[in-house]
Formats: structure tokens, C-alpha cells, sequence
């Protein structure tokens, strides 16, 4: 080995050759994954040339979860891949149970990959219930997680429920590449939001695409708020009646002790305006039947949205846009969960094709429904490891994202 020695005479050693960079970047990073979605982990691994982790996660006869980790995790970059399905509960007790097995093997960062993150609905109050994705984010903050990888959230407000660093990615440039490529004739297209809720998403694609944007309002059923549960009891009026009654007496004393010259105006007097007796009651909501805004006739209607769980209201909604001329049918999304019967549902319906992602693993389902095409993003997770590892910025993955993506 040849030494060089700069101007005051030190000797300083040679450069690496970037081969030699690449495998010292690489050699500690350790990828393992539970049993959610294994195909996507072996193929994140393959894009950045490693191998899955050693890492075995069983259930006992009793359902509890056992993780054995093989290969030595000590002063190792871990990435844990586990998304969520239909069995969120186990996926989530099998990634906590790992991030806590390598937080105590002494591994120097844990991240979490999750492309789908479980409860991420449960992201509001309701009635007498709890925010479950804040209850989720603190486990996994407690578990040892030190970085999450996820990908649309439903709310991008889910991010500060987390004490840690949330990069949420975007699947959205998949599936415009997707519409340019693969959908003849898109520039016939509309965009189709299916609720008012949508609409920004929807917009956002119309937007970069240069096309048109139809927006599906009203409700089709009842709204989960306005049920009568029996969880409401008015508050007595009689009583209410007595309180207003005497303080209006004695506001009318008050105000005759202290009362301005008869010739001021009466506006001066009285600032304070009091309602009928009682608590006001909140107005009901209006629901209009089901209208469509903007025209589909004769057009390819593009659904969007984040997620396809419970189908019958995108069911509903293409039988609508068909009724109103539309020709061809696209429902795009990120997340395929497609539960119980929607595989069936869908090869019955309208709906011409469904297209998502595989942050959730649906084979299964793509046999029960032929009109389900996937598209894949292992290589954007595997970019993002790749620089979350080398401390380089995430810009780039994040370039003329806006607050509707």
C-alpha cells in the first residue's frame, strides 16, 4: 500500500475505492420482517442486494407471539418490514415484539417499515371511544422504534402522534405513471372523487394530469354520528327555566340601580343577547341523495383514493357514473385490503378495473377477482432505507409533494 504524504509532510492514507464504500455502507444494515407481507421484504432486500435477515416469528398453541433473531443485531442498522393486513392485531404485537428483542440486543437504530399502518382510520374521536393511532404510535415509541417508514397515511396528521421521525412516502407517482401508460385514451379521462372527503386527492391528480374533475356528493346511508344509540339525555328545562328566570330578575335590578339618562340609546344598555331557554340543540345534517358534480358522460371515470377496504360504496358509486354516461370504469388506490366479500363484489360490479399497490399482500383476493392489477413500490422503500442508512436527504422523494397528495 502506497502512502502519500501531503505539503507539511504527514502522511495521510490512500482514498477508497467506492466498491469499498459501498460494502462498508451496506454491511450493517440488517433487514428482517414478520409474516405479514414476506414477498415484499424479499424483494426490498434483493433491490438493495441483500439478504433477509435471520428472523423466526411463530405463534405458540396458546397464540402468543415467539421472535428468535439468529444473526447478530449489536451495533446494526435495523429495518423491520411489517405492514399491516387483515390480521392487524398480530401484526402489530409481532413488530413490537421485535423491535423490543433487537432494542435489547443492542442494536444502534431500529426503523420501522410499515407501509400500511393499522388503526391509521381510528385517527379521530368518536363519541365515547379513543384515538387508537395515537395509543399505537406510543407503543411503538415504547417499543424501541427510532425512525417510521410509512406510506399515505390516511391523515397526515397521524405523524405527530409519533416522538420519533415519520416519512411519509407517496404512492401517487405509481399510479399517474400508471393512468399514462396503461389506461388507452387517458386524456378522455375524468378524475372522480368519491365523497366530498376525497376531493383534494382527486384535485391534486387532475391537476398533474391536465384533466377534468367530478366530485360524487351526498350519503348514501346514515352517518355513524347522527344514530340514535341512547347516549343522549337532554338537559331538564324546568330547571334551566328557574336559573334564567332569577338571573334575568336580578340582571333588571342590577341594571335599574345603574341606569344611563333616558335619552341614551337603547343599544348601550343591552349588549348581552340570551337564546331560547335551554341548551341549543345542533342542526341535523341534510344528506342530499347521491349527485354527481361535473360531467363523466361519455368519459373514463378514475377513481382515487388512499384505500379500498369495504367496497360497496365505490360499487355504488360506478353504478352512478355509469347511469351517467361514463365508458369505462378505473378505481386506483394505494392500499388493497379488500376484506371479507369485496373481491366478489368487485368482478360483479361495474367497475372496469382496481388497481393498487403492494403494501398489502392480496393474492388471494386477485385470484377471486381477475379485474385487480398491482403495481409495485419495493423499489421506492428500498431507496428510502438506502438513504435513511447513508444520512442523505429525502428531498427527493418528496419533490412537488403538496398538502393534497
Amino acid at each position: 500500500m502506497l502512502l502519500q504524504r501531503n505539503k507539511l509532510g504527514s502522511v495521510r492514507p490512500p482514498k477508497r475505492c467506492r466498491s469499498d464504500m459501498d460494502n462498508t455502507s451496506t454491511s450493517d444494515i440488517v433487514i428482517i420482517n414478520g409474516n405479514s407481507h414476506p414477498d415484499l421484504a424479499n424483494m426490498v432486500a434483493e433491490r438493495m442486494g441483500l439478504k433477509n435477515g435471520g428472523c423466526s416469528v411463530f405463534h405458540k398453541s396458546n397464540r402468543e407471539t415467539i421472535v428468535e433473531i439468529s444473526d447478530s443485531v449489536r451495533g446494526k442498522d435495523i429495518y423491520i418490514i411489517q405492514t399491516g393486513t387483515k390480521d392487524a392485531n398480530n401484526n402489530i404485537m409481532e413488530l413490537l415484539i421485535m423491535a423490543y428483542a433487537c432494542k435489547t440486543s443492542s442494536a444502534r437504530s431500529i426503523v420501522g417499515v410499515i407501509p400500511y399502518l393499522p388503526y391509521s382510520k381510528q385517527c379521530k374521536m368518536r363519541k365515547r371511544g379513543c384515538i387508537v393511532s395515537k395509543l399505537l404510535a406510543k407503543m411503538m415509541c415504547t417499543s424501541g422504534l427510532t425512525h417510521i417508514i410509512t406510506m399515505d397515511l390516511h391523515q397526515k396528521e397521524i405523524q405527530g402522534f409519533f416522538d420519533i421521525p415519520v416519512d411519509n412516502l407517496r404512492a401517487s407517482p405509481f399510479l399517474l405513471q400508471y393512468i399514462q401508460e396503461s389506461i388507452p385514451d387517458y386524456r378522455n379521462s375524468v378524475i372522480v372523487a368519491r365523497n366530498p372527503g376525497v376531493a383534494k386527492k382527486a384535485n391534486s391528480y387532475a391537476e398533474r394530469l391536465r384533466l377534468g374533475l367530478a366530485v360524487i356528493h351526498g350519503e348514501q346511508k346514515e352517518a355513524e354520528s347522527d344514530e340514535v344509540d341512547g347516549r343522549y339525555s337532554p338537559p331538564p328545562t324546568r330547571a334551566y327555566s328557574n336559573i334564567l328566570g332569577n338571573s334575568i330578575e336580578m340582571c333588571t335590578l342590577s341594571a335599574s340601580r345603574n341606569s344611563t339618562p333616558q335619552h341614551a340609546p337603547s343599544s348601550s344598555r343591552t349588549r348581552t343577547t340570551s337564546v331560547s331557554v335551554g341548551v341549543p340543540e345542533h342542526p341535523v345534517k341534510v344528506k342530499p341523495p347521491l349527485t354527481i358534480v361535473g360531467d363523466v358522460n361519455g368519459r373514463i371515470a378514475i377513481m382515487v383514493d388512499d384505500l379500498i377496504d369495504d367496497v360497496e360504496s365505490f360499487v355504488a358509486a360506478a353504478e352512478m357514473l355509469k347511469d351517467n354516461g361514463a365508458c369505462k370504469i378505473y378505481v386506483l388506490a394505494t392500499h388493497g385490503l379488500l376484506s371479507s366479500d369485496a373481491p366478489r363484489l368487485l368482478e360483479e360490479s361495474v367497475i372496469d378495473e382496481i388497481v393498487v399497490t403492494n403494501t398489502i399482500p392480496h393474492e388471494i383476493q386477485k385470484l377471486q377477482c381477475n379485474k385487480i392489477k398491482t403495481i409495485d413500490i419495493s423499489i421506492l422503500i428500498a431507496e428510502a432505507i438506502r438513504r435513511i442508512h447513508n444520512k442523505e436527504s429525502m428531498s427527493y422523494l418528496f419533490r412537488n409533494v403538496t398538502l393534497e397528495d
